[in-house]
């Protein structure tokens, strides 16, 4: 297990309201690492994009993720929350990364956001 998996686990996956996580490097739109069966390659692209694309169409017309349509709640430069039924995904960007983060029933959604924002900062204050 590598240093940045140890930092999704621990900051993440141990508040027991983050379900999977992933670390998305920018500049090359490839996954870092990711929690165990955590499989978003293919879904990379899309999330690094949905920041620069237009935030605010995504806010406007949602997003899908492996085949659920999710309904957007926030959608800024800086993060993008989507959320579908009982189920949620967390997108935060810092300078280098795109974290994503899910939630599912009977996680909390509030401190599902509250860890992917502390650890956005975190990287942020790291120079990440």
């Amino acid at each position: 297990m590598n240093q940045a998996q140890t930092l999704l686990l621990d900051g993440l996956v141990k508040t027991k309201h983050v379900a999977n996580a992933a670390l998305i490097r920018i500049s090359d739109m490839a996954v870092m690492t990711a929690t165990p069966g955590f499989n978003i390659q293919s879904w990379a692209s899309v999330f690094v994009q949905a920041f620069y694309n237009n935030p605010a169409q995504i806010r406007k017309e949602g997003q899908y993720f492996k085949d659920r349509f999710y309904k957007c709640f926030r959608a800024d430069g800086n993060s993008i929350y989507l959320k579908a039924k009982e189920e949620g995904v967390i997108l935060v960007k810092t300078g280098t990364f795109v974290l994503v983060g899910t939630y599912c029933q009977g996680m909390y959604p509030s401190v599902c956001v509250e860890a992917m924002e502390k650890l956005a900062d975190y990287l942020r204050a790291k120079g990440n």
